[in-house]
C-alpha cells in the first residue's frame, strides 16, 4: 500500500499524492504530474531540496555540496533520493505554478445538514472518493448558484469521502443564507483544495488547542485523527464562545474524551449572563501550568482578537512555548469558518 506524501508548496496549495516505498518521492511527484525543481537526479546539485516536517524516510547516494550533514540532521531532503517509510509533509521551496500543479478539484453531494443551533450549521459532504489533507487544513467551497466561495476547514479526519463542515450562520451572508434557507440533502457542492499551514504536527509534547467559535472544527478534525493515531502526550482543548448558543459538537467533544484518556477539554461563554460554569475569555481560565514550561506546541483558531489575546496571556505569564500554531479569521473578510 503506498504512502501519503503532502507537498506543502510556498504558496498555500498542498496536493497529496500517493509514493510506494521503493520510489523515489521526485518520481511519484512526477507521475502525478507535478515538477518539482530537479535537476541531474542523481544527488549531486542540491536543486530539489526540500525540508521534510514530519514522517521517515531513506535517503539514497548524494554529496555533500548538494546536501551537508546538519541539514540531513534538520529534516532536509532530496526528493531525487529520498524513499519514504511512512507518511511524509514535505514543504517545497517553489509555489504550485513554478512546479506546473494545481490545486485539486472535488465534486461532491449534500449528504448531511444540521441547522439545530441558532447561530451555527453543521454538514456533511459525500465525495466520490476519500479526500487527503493534514488535519486542520481548509478548503474553498463554492457557493452554490453563484462563482463565490468561502474557505472552512475540514470538521473530520482525512482520508474518507464524508466530509464534516461548521459554518457561522452569518446574517446577510452568502453561504449562511444559502445553508439556512436552501440547502437540501443531494444537492452538487464543489470545492478545491486542501490550503493552509494551520494543521496538526507530530505530537512529541503536550499540545495545548484554543478553539473561539466555529474555529472549533479543525480541532475536530485533528483530534478525530489522533483517535486513530493515538499518543501518550496530553492534550487540552479550551473552547470558548460568545453565547450558549454558540456551543456546537459537545457530544462529539464528549465521546472523543471518553474514547482518549489523554485529552481534557473545558467550555467558555464570554455572556456574563449565561448562566455557563465558566464565562468570560479562554486564557481567563488556564494557567501557566497548561504551558508545561515551554514544552508545548500550542494550536490557536479563532477571531484575530482572540490569537492576539492568547499572545499576550503567553507572554504575560512568561512563558515561550516550543511551537505556536494559529489561524485567524473574521466574518468581515469572509475568512475560514464563516
Amino acid at each position: 500500500m503506498p504512502f501519503n506524501i503532502a507537498l506543502q508548496f510556498e504558496d498555500g496549495v498542498t496536493r497529496v499524492i500517493p509514493c510506494d516505498a521503493n520510489e523515489l518521492v521526485s518520481e511519484a511527484a512526477y507521475r502525478a504530474k507535478i515538477n518539482i525543481p530537479l535537476d541531474c537526479r542523481d544527488g549531486a546539485c542540491g536543486t530539489c531540496k526540500c525540508h521534510c516536517e514530519s514522517g521517515t524516510y531513506t535517503q539514497g547516494v548524494y554529496i555533500e555540496d548538494a546536501l551537508s550533514d546538519d541539514e540531513a540532521a534538520q529534516g532536509f531532503v532530496l526528493t531525487c533520493q529520498m524513499k519514504p517509510t511512512s507518511d511524509c509533509v514535505i514543504k517545497i521551496p517553489a509555489s504550485s505554478a513554478a512546479c506546473k500543479t494545481e490545486v485539486a478539484t472535488y465534486s461532491a453531494a449534500l449528504s448531511e445538514i444540521n441547522r439545530g443551533s441558532p447561530t451555527t450549521v453543521s454538514f456533511k459532504l459525500k465525495a466520490d472518493k476519500p479526500v487527503s489533507f493534514l488535519p486542520g487544513q481548509y478548503v474553498n467551497l463554492e457557493v452554490p448558484g453563484t462563482k463565490e466561495t468561502r474557505a472552512y476547514s475540514f470538521s473530520t479526519a482525512p482520508n474518507q469521502t464524508e466530509l464534516g463542515f461548521l459554518i457561522r450562520d452569518v446574517p446577510g451572508g452568502l453561504m449562511s443564507t444559502y445553508m439556512r434557507q436552501n440547502a437540501e440533502v443531494g444537492g452538487a457542492m464543489n470545492f478545491t483544495g486542501p490550503y493552509g499551514s494551520f494543521y496538526l504536527r507530530p505530537v512529541e509534547r503536550p499540545v495545548l488547542m484554543l478553539a473561539g467559535g466555529t474555529g472549533l472544527a479543525p480541532f475536530l478534525s485533528m483530534l478525530l485523527w489522533l483517535q486513530n493515531n493515538p499518543t501518550t502526550q496530553p492534550i487540552m482543548l479550551a473552547y470558548g464562545v460568545n453565547t450558549n448558543d454558540d456551543l456546537v459538537e459537545l457530544d462529539t467533544l464528549n465521546a472523543l474524551k471518553a474514547a482518549m484518556p489523554n485529552l481534557e477539554f473545558f467550555t467558555v461563554v464570554v455572556d456574563p449572563a449565561s448562566g455557563h460554569p465558566k464565562c468570560g475569555y479562554v486564557t481567563d481560565h488556564l494557567s501557566a501550568k497548561e504551558l508545561h514550561d515551554g514544552n508545548v506546541d500550542v494550536y490557536v483558531c479563532g477571531p484575530p482578537p482572540m490569537v492576539e489575546g492568547v499572545r499576550k496571556w503567553m507572554s504575560g505569564v512568561g512563558v515561550t512555548p516550543n511551537s505556536f500554531h494559529f489561524e485567524k479569521f473574521s466574518s468581515s473578510t469572509a475568512g475560514a469558518h464563516e
